[in-house]
């Protein structure tokens, strides 16, 4: 049985008579059971399983582009953004949807905040910088967008039930006069750890929530913290992890298990429950790249055999995404309409394309089998 490790921080009374809670510094003191070091064990070896798939894939660029939209999605959806994965692509290939536009919106931003935080660790570390940064891509010209993208708050927060109020909150988060202590702790732990590397981003990620240090937008950029973490430290090769997906099936869990750290001083709870998170979403990433690199190698050994040089392309913009229009594809690949829509007949024909409206003009089509494979729920077991 795992013993809990003491309370993680401290109640503190502020001005205006609330209380506020401010952890401790990271590491905590943490029981290594059996069982904890097993899941330690698998997530080690499954992500690094993961990694080797994705560094060997001949365009490992291919495959990023539909992973980093479905890890957007399901963030957001945590959040109660409720554009789906279909929509997402079929907005970004010119299509429109009956979708918010302000849920696009705040989906697209993710994937731009992700995308930016991959390009800027070439040139700037892990850092509150960083996060900053990161946030501001995420926030800007969105909902919350008032709430001072890509700045620490300066006033107080909390989080409890929707119209409710500091005085009845279910949890306070450091008072502001405190939050760069905090946040300059927990940079320092970023560089520091010496916990193995996934035991110490799982420990970030929680101590990031308990700081709560934006206005908005802090569990969005929590859950990217921990793809950037892994990417930077070489874990993975490219964000090919989707973490959210099992963050968004198993949500109330989630949440009990961020609680009981702040409440209970529970880390090993939380950090078996993230590292079965991280086995589990690896095993799940395996098996849609797999499904879909088979998919693929088959289409194209059927065109190559036809020497059709116009279809091959179109199988790549396929994996990018699955929606497509003949105007999109003559403009991508500089061919004439009459030339794109051979194409895609052909690719109808043979079942890779189908076309997902009733129009005669403008049509819409979809690799609806490749979505499937990116679309299907999360795979927890």
């Amino acid at each position: 049985m795992i013993q809990k490790s003491k309370v993680h921080g401290k109640k503190v009374r502020c001005a205006e008579g609330y209380f506020a809670f401010v952890p401790n510094s990271l590491p905590p003191l943490i029981r290594w059971s059996d069982q904890l070091t097993r899941c330690l064990s698998a997530a080690d070896r499954l992500i690094g399983q993961l990694a080797s798939m994705g560094s060997s894939l001949p365009n490992p660029h291919l495959l990023i582009r539909p992973f980093v939209r479905k890890e957007a999605v399901l963030s957001s959806c945590i959040e109660g953004t409720q554009t789906s994965l279909a929509e997402l692509f079929a907005d970004e290939a010119g299509i429109e949807t009956k979708r918010d536009r302000s849920d696009l919106r705040e989906v697209e931003n993710y994937v731009k905040a992700l995308e930016y935080g991959i390009k800027r660790l070439k040139t700037l570390p892990m850092s509150l910088r960083l996060i900053r940064e990161i946030h501001e891509h995420l926030m800007k010209g969105v909902r919350g967008n008032t709430a001072t993208p890509g700045e620490f708050r300066k006033s107080q927060n909390w989080i409890g039930v929707a119209g409710g109020t500091l005085q009845n909150a279910t949890y306070v988060p450091p008072p502001p006069h405190m939050l760069i202590d905090c946040m300059g702790s927990l940079e320092i732990f970023f560089h520091e750890s010496k916990l193995p590397p996934l035991v110490t981003i799982g420990m970030v990620h929680q101590q990031f929530e308990a700081i709560h240090p934006f206005l908005d937008g802090n569990g969005r950029v929590g859950r990217l913290l921990i793809i950037l973490y892994l990417v930077e430290r070489q874990i993975l090769p490219s964000p090919i992890l989707y973490l959210s997906a099992f963050f968004e099936a198993t949500r109330d869990e989630y949440y009990v298990r961020l609680k009981s750290v702040t409440e209970d001083g529970d880390w090993e709870g939380w950090i078996e429950y993230f590292l079965n998170g991280i086995a589990r979403q690896s095993e799940d990433a395996l098996s849609r790249i797999s499904r879909m690199q088979e998919m693929t190698i088959k289409w194209k050994q059927f065109f190559t055999s036809k020497a059709d040089k116009n279809c091959l392309p179109l199988i790549d913009d396929i994996l990018e995404n699955p929606f497509m229009t003949v105007g999109g594809i003559a403009m991508k690949r500089q061919i004439s309409f009459p030339t794109a829509q051979r194409a895609v007949d052909k690719l109808e024909k043979v079942g890779i394309l189908k076309q997902i409206d009733d129009s005669k003009r403008n049509r819409i089509y979809c690799a609806h089998r490749l979505l499937d494979i990116l679309d299907e729920p999360a795979r927890l077991k």
